[in-house]
């Protein structure tokens, strides 16, 4: 059973994800693995340092479509695959909406084309659910700026606000064309209630593996 979490930044999926977690853990059947894109393999995660390098600004827009969709194959092959056969539960933070909706709306390459590429990367394999955190860009966007001292900008941060609201848009597209694998979340809630909705959907999708 294979689950995505999306969002745009500044949705607080992060902290979502260690809060929600421990619980899926305490009532799910399955064993439960959580990784991440870009990222969650050895190779996958080096390609992340490249693609995230604050210094590599003359970074071509296909060039950052292509090693999002390498690691995502590395990363699958080497991770979610045989978690999967293992009869786990995989939570990914992010996944192939993430591309279609930041390099195919946000770098204006083409969804279609994104999500091509990625079906040939991941050999058309989907996620069973897919929750959207939904935040205004605006909100986002605040929100890291908040957490500036904290937390080093990487290239996707610095990008300006028109970026932004294009990847929001391709989101909002991406649900509603994907009614029944992604649901969206209202991520301006506070955390508790953001999880508390999350465990809800759990409960719901996941009845015949949840336990009280």
């Amino acid at each position: 059973m294979f689950i995505t979490f999306e969002g745009p930044d500044g949705a607080g999926k992060t902290s979502v994800l260690n809060q929600l977690i421990p619980e899926l853990k305490a009532h799910l059947k399955r064993p439960v693995t959580l990784t991440r894109e870009p990222g969650g393999a050895v190779i996958s995660e080096a390609i992340r340092e490249i693609i995230l390098n604050p210094d590599y600004t003359a970074m071509d827009a296909r060039t950052e479509a292509l090693l999002y969709a390498a690691s995502r194959r590395q990363h699958l092959v080497e991770v979610i695959l045989p978690a999967l056969t293992r009869d786990e539960v995989v939570i990914c933070d992010r996944f192939v909406d993430s591309s279609v909706a930041y390099q195919g709306g946000g770098r204006q390459i083409g969804e279609a084309a994104v999500l091509a590429m990625n079906q040939f990367a991941t050999d058309g394999i989907e996620p069973t659910l897919t929750i959207y955190l939904d935040v205004p860009v605006a909100v986002g966007l605040a929100r890291i700026e908040a957490h500036r001292k904290a937390t080093q900008y990487d290239r996707l941060d610095q990008e300006s606000i028109a970026f932004h609201e294009r990847v929001s848009a391709a989101y909002q597209r991406l649900v509603a064309d994907n009614p029944e694998r992604i649901t969206a979340i209202d991520a301006t809630q506070s955390l508790d209630a953001v999880v508390a909705d999350c465990l809800q959907l759990f409960k719901t999708k996941l009845a015949d593996i949840w336990e009280d």
